[in-house]
């Protein structure tokens, strides 16, 4: 019979194991289902539901449904591009008598405002202070009157049907508002975070679109996005992410959001990693103060669907899987030091394998050497690590809603 202390030790080292071991598949599973396992997920629930409902087909009223609509754009010190885009809006397929075009150029110190005065057909909107996006949205609404707003960014272009498919959506009383789709120009010159941001967002539009399906996208995307006017809120306080908090606080009210794949915004990358590092954070630190703002939607009796898809979609990757990530690599060599085992050192390799070739994908980066499948492992952990340095921005209250804007390719001619 073994004395009670060596026994307690086995005892103790058994129960270390087991929940370093639980741990550890929890964080994996975490990961695995933020990632991967959600799309799945609400895929078979769209199929098993298509099964048991009959299925409602879309009904084209784009001829019939023409409401007066009004078209946003938010231009700072976009002197370079801002007549590209007034001619791709001036070239929009929509009765000009039913688009109200509004620009508004706040705190541009450039030539910008000048260009957009050229076009006597655009309400142009300027203040010599700077105090915003947000800001510069809550102004504009003041001159909208028609019963629905399309934002679209300065530096992206449309496609001709954007506002058109976007009206679309609105014959529905239930939709609040139209996220349409942010498209990655590709281009010869692109770099890594051309590259990795392309990708991202191919991915990010997949997810969008089963969100819709499902239920409602949880969060828009500022390049273009579209309200009832009557269900916008002025915010008060200085948001960073507006379009997000502004999406979600509809859905909050009853509404849904829609995805429109056929009305996209074009855009060029950003210029650099580092260009794309300052972007990346900035949306991370507006994360934290977004989940603030909406803290209601943590609870899943008032909200079961929306909550659900919002943690597993949003709140999953901005808090608990950065975190993950680092816990399986400590966890990993814990339990090999502990008590080495063949699964546990392959899954050590596996990992160690995937951080060397995002490693290998910075070296190759800095050398602009394009080689994709490092730039994966490469820009995945580049988010991962963001959310940390947003984290960290946000707790020392560093970010203004004044940002530094980044850097985009220029648009090859």
């Amino acid at each position: 019979m073994l004395p009670g202390g060596r026994l307690w030790d086995i005892w103790f080292y058994r129960l270390k194991m087991t929940a370093l071991k639980i741990i550890f598949w929890l964080c994996l599973f975490l990961v695995a289902y933020s990632y991967a396992g959600y799309s799945m997920l609400i895929f078979l629930l769209i199929k098993l539901r298509n099964l048991t409902r009959r299925r409602v087909e879309r009904v084209d009223k784009g001829k019939t449904f023409q409401p007066p609509v009004s078209l946003v754009v938010s231009a700072y010190n976009e002197q370079e591009f801002i007549e590209t885009k007034i001619q791709n809006t001036l070239e929009l397929s929509y009765p000009r008598d039913l688009l109200k075009i509004i620009f508004i150029t706040d705190g541009s110190s450039d030539q910008t405002t000048e260009i957009v005065r050229r076009y006597p057909e655009i309400l142009l909107l300027h203040e010599p202070q700077r105090r915003g996006k947000l800001a510069a949205m809550n102004r504009a609404m003041e001159f909208v009157s028609t019963p629905y707003v399309i934002f679209s960014d300065a530096n992206t272009l449309l496609n001709a049907q954007a506002v058109a498919e976007i009206v679309l959506h609105y014959a529905d009383p239930l939709v609040g508002g139209v996220a349409g789709e942010k498209k990655v120009l590709k281009q010869a010159t692109d770099t890594a975070a051309g590259i990795g941001e392309g990708l991202y967002w191919r991915y990010e539009s997949f997810l969008k679109k089963l969100d819709s399906t499902f239920y409602s996208v949880v969060g828009a995307a500022g390049e273009l996005f579209s309200v009832r006017t009557d269900l916008f809120e002025k915010e008060e306080k200085d948001v960073i992410i507006e379009d997000f908090v502004q999406s979600l606080k509809i859905c909050m009210k009853g509404y849904v959001i829609r995805y429109e794949p056929n009305a996209y915004a074009i855009e060029t990358s950003s210029a650099s990693m580092k260009d794309e590092q300052k972007r990346k954070i900035r949306i991370c630190a507006g994360a934290f103060q977004a989940m603030g703002m909406l803290r209601s939607l943590f609870n899943v009796f008032k909200y079961p669907v929306l909550s659900f898809q919002f943690i597993s979609h949003r709140i999953l990757r901005w808090t608990l899987c950065p975190v993950a990530l680092l816990f399986l690599v400590i966890i990993n060599i814990m339990i090999i030091i502990l008590s080495p085992s063949p699964l546990f050192i392959l899954l050590m390799v596996l990992q160690a394998a995937f951080y060397l070739s995002a490693v290998i994908g910075w070296l190759f980066a800095n050398r602009n050497i394009k080689l994709k499948i490092l730039y994966i492992p490469y820009y995945f952990l580049f988010m991962n690590v963001a959310v940390f340095l947003g984290f960290k921005r946000f707790m020392m209250k560093q970010q203004s809603v004044l940002w530094e804007k980044a850097a985009r390719q220029a648009l090859a001619q």
